[in-house]
């Protein structure tokens, strides 16, 4: 009944319902990485429980490529950014050890992951991720991720993108099509930025029961938008024959691997002059009516996406 909050460097909690719920803010996860705004590129903890009880909780990668102001890489041989042990871009897990207490000592579930905002668990035990991919000057490149997280699994920041394209500045350092770098199991549009996954629970929409609900925050023609997947049984988006992907202004685009052609909620959530700007989703919450809530943090406003009353 606590409410869990992620913030810079630690994990915290409070009760809602307390007289004072300032007086009850407690720390749950301390130590996390000093993260400061401006020297590190990716500083929010996001987390999800696990099935378990463990949590696991992002840790982003403090650059966009691992290289220097000069574009030299930062480190010999492997990027020193995600090595050793407080390795960034990594998704960490916190053992539970009973009483509402985690093991203050994590290990390391999964590495080479630039930015793990969008986390979520699927009941059957799956593990989804949402990958916000390189910010590469190329309009419609690379492809952001989701991808399947398993134990000891390197998804290939900063050496692959895509599903096994090298990295410019880190071209040679991992072979992106061997088996050593973790393929996404699905492609989302370029820099459309997902910051924010769930599976759908409620009863307002039945015809979303069970689907995957996914923010798309980019700030690019690609981003501005809720989208709905369909998913099999352990949760994991299933792939359409030539799936393609919305554009605002353009027309749609077709994907060059695996992807879904995505029912969009919000259709229309592009920028109009002189009467909306574009939709910048982040969280997103299910309610106990089941609508949809969600937070928008460039227009300050929260979203309750509902069907009409009869």
């Amino acid at each position: 009944g606590k409410v869990y909050l992620g913030e810079m460097n630690r994990i915290s909690r409070f009760d809602p319902l307390a007289p004072n719920p300032n007086a009850t803010l407690e720390p749950v996860i301390a130590n996390l990485p000093a993260n400061r705004l401006h020297d590190d590129r990716h500083p929010l903890s996001a987390f999800v429980f696990d099935r378990d009880g463990a949590l696991l909780v992002d840790v982003g990668a403090p650059s966009d490529q691992c290289l220097d102001a000069a574009g030299a890489r930062i480190g010999a041989g492997r990027c020193a950014e995600g090595e050793g042990a407080e390795a960034k871009a990594v998704i960490r897990r916190y053992a539970y050890t009973g009483n509402g207490r985690w093991d203050p000592n994590f290990t390391v579930l999964a590495r080479g992951l630039r930015n793990s905002v969008a986390l979520t668990v699927h009941p059957s035990g799956t593990i989804l991720q949402g990958e916000n991919s390189y910010d590469f000057p190329d309009r419609f490149g690379p492809y952001d991720e989701v991808n399947i997280i398993k134990l000891g699994r390197h998804y290939g920041w900063p050496y692959c993108a895509d599903m096994a394209a090298p990295t410019p500045g880190w071209g040679g350092a991992m072979d992106c099509a061997g088996p050593d770098h973790e393929k996404p199991v699905l492609l989302l549009p370029p820099h459309s930025a997902p910051l924010g996954m769930l599976y759908y629970d409620g009863v307002m929409f039945p015809r979303l029961k069970g689907r995957l609900l996914m923010g798309w925050h980019g700030y690019r023609a690609t981003g501005g938008r809720l989208v709905a997947y369909r998913v099999d049984g352990r949760g994991v988006p299933v792939v359409d024959r030539g799936a393609t992907y919305p554009v605002y202004g353009a027309a749609a685009h077709a994907y060059p691997g695996p992807a879904q052609t995505v029912e969009v909620l919000t259709p229309g959530w592009n920028a109009v002059a002189g009467r909306r700007p574009q939709g910048s989703p982040v969280g997103m919450a299910v309610a106990s009516d089941g609508s949809i809530w969600v937070a928008d943090d460039k227009n300050a406003t929260i979203i309750r996406i509902a069907a009409d009353a009869p």
